[in-house]
C-alpha cells in the first residue's frame, strides 16, 4: 500500500493535532507545550525521544535493521507575534501569537510520517525526526547545531518542507541551487537635539534625518546591486517621539534585507552604513547601524534536490512537481542546516483557491488537505533513501 493511502486512514487524527497546535501557538524558544505534545506522540509511536536540543528542540530516533545509513527530516514548531484575525474554532487562544506561517502543519506532517514509519518499518537504517524551535529569526537551527545536533544524531542527508499558498494542494516545487534568499534585520538609531516643535532652529531634527535615510536606502538596490543580483531592502519600522509639539532627541528605523549571495549581503551592509552615517551627518545628526545577518541563502544540493523531486513525483505524479520554480525572496533558518549536511528543501501546495492568503498574514491558516501529501513525501524519502537491500 502506498504511504499516502495508509496515512489517509488517520488524516482526521492529523487534522486534530494540527488544529490543537494552531490553537496554542508559542514563540521561539518558548515551545514547551508544543514540545510536550511532540514528545508524547513520538513516544506513543515507540520512537526514542531526546529533548531540549537547542533549548526547546526535539529529536526522535527510529532505528530498524542493521544498516549504518541515516537520514534527517526536519520541521519547525514556533509561531509569530501576530494577532489572529480568524474566527474558526481552532483560532489562537494566545492573543498576539499566531501560527501564521504554517509551522503547525509542518510539525504535524512530520508526526504523520513518524507514525507511518514506526508502524510499517519498511526501511533499513536510522531516521532522525528533527523538530526545530525558533525558526522565525531567533536562530533555532544554529542553537540545535551548537548543541551537537549532527554529532549526536548523524545525518547523511537532511530534508525539509514548507507550505506554499497559491500552489494547489497535491503539488510540489523544488529547484537545485539557490531556492530562498538570505535574510538580515537592521536597526538604525538616529540622534539629534530635542527642541520645541515651534522652534526647530533650536534643535537638530532626527525625524527629518531618519526620513531622508529611509528614502536614500532604496538607492542601494537601484544603484549599487547588479541588476542580475536580485535583492530587497525594506524599511518596515519607524519610531520617533510621543508629543505633537516636541522635536524628539532620537528616531529609529528598522527593516529587513534579502538577497541570494553573501557577497551581496556584505555590499548592502556597507552601503547602508555609509548612507546612514553620511545623510545624518549632513543634517547635523548622528546615526548608528545595527545590521544582523540571520539567514544565509538557502542552497539545495543538486543530488538531494533531484532525489526529493523524484520522491514527490512518486507521491503525486511528475506532472504535479515543478522542478524549476522561481527562487523565493523569503528566508529560511533551514539554510544553516544545509551548510552542515547535504540536503534539500521543497515547497508543498497549501491551496490555490479563493479565500487563501499569504503566510505572515493574520487571516492565514494551514490547509489540512495538504497533511497526507507532506507526511507521505517524508515517508517516501525514508523508504527510498534507506531502502532494504536485497540479494
Amino acid at each position: 500500500m502506498p504511504p499516502i493511502d495508509r496515512i489517509a486512514a488517520f488524516h482526521d487524527d492529523l487534522t486534530s493535532i494540527r488544529r490543537d497546535i494552531h490553537a496554542h501557538p508559542e514563540l521561539g524558544f518558548e515551545e514547551r507545550r508544543t514540545s510536550d505534545l511532540v514528545a508524547e506522540r513520538l513516544e506513543g509511536f515507540g520512537i526514542e525521544v531526546h529533548r531540549d536540543i537547542g533549548k526547546t528542540g526535539i529529536v526522535g530516533r527510529l532505528r530498524f535493521g542493521n544498516s549504518p545509513r541515516t537520514i534527517g527530516l526536519r520541521a519547525d514548531m514556533d509561531c509569530l507575534p501576530i494577532l489572529e484575525a480568524n474566527s474558526f474554532a481552532h483560532r489562537s487562544q494566545n492573543d498576539g501569537r499566531m501560527h501564521a506561517c504554517g509551522h503547525d502543519g509542518h510539525t504535524t506532517m512530520l508526526l504523520g510520517a513518524a507514525r507511518y514509519l514506526a508502524e510499517t518499518r519498511n526501511f533499513d537504517g536510522t531516521v532522525h525526526f528533527i523538530f526545530q524551535p525558533a525558526e522565525e529569526g531567533l536562530g533555532g537551527a544554529a542553537a540545535m547545531i551548537e548543541d551537537g545536533l549532527f554529532e549526536r544524531f548523524p545525518c547523511e542527508a537532511i530534508f525539509g518542507m514548507h507550505n506554499r499558498p497559491g500552489l494547489a494542494v497535491g503539488k510540489f516545487q523544488i529547484r537545485p541551487g539557490s531556492m530562498m534568499a538570505g535574510g538580515a534585520f537592521f536597526d538604525i538609531a538616529v540622534t539629534g537635539t530635542g527642541a520645541h516643535g515651534a522652534r526647530p532652529e533650536a534643535g537638530i531634527d532626527p525625524v527629518v534625518a531618519a526620513a531622508q535615510i529611509a528614502t536614500a536606502l532604496q538607492t542601494i538596490v537601484a544603484r549599487n546591486v547588479r541588476p542580475l543580483d536580485t535583492a530587497v531592502v525594506s524599511v518596515t519600522q519607524f519610531h520617533a517621539g510621543h508629543a505633537y509639539n516636541v522635536i524628539p532627541e532620537k528616531a529609529t528605523l528598522g527593516g529587513t534585507v534579502r538577497c541570494f549571495s553573501e557577497a551581496t549581503m556584505t555590499l548592502i551592509e556597507e552601503r547602508m552604513r555609509r548612507i546612514a552615517e553620511g545623510v545624518a551627518g549632513g543634517l547635523g545628526a548622528k546615526a548608528e547601524l545595527d545590521f544582523r545577518a540571520l539567514f544565509p541563502p538557502l542552497v539545495n544540493h543538486a543530488d538531494e534536490a533531484q532525489f526529493i523531486g523524484d520522491c514527490a513525483a512518486e507521491v503525486v505524479g511528475e506532472a504535479n512537481v515543478n522542478r524549476n520554480p522561481n527562487p523565493v525572496m523569503a528566508s529560511e533558518d533551514f539554510a544553516i542546516m544545509l551548510k552542515s549536511v547535504p540536503g534539500a528543501y521543497i515547497q508543498i501546495g497549501n491551496g490555490d483557491g479563493e479565500g487563501g492568503c499569504e503566510v505572515h498574514n493574520p487571516s492565514y491558516d494551514f490547509n489540512d488537505g495538504a497533511l497526507p501529501y507532506g507526511a507521505a513525501l517524508f515517508s517516501t524519502l525514508v523508504e527510498r533513501r534507506l531502502a532494504r537491500m536485497t540479494g
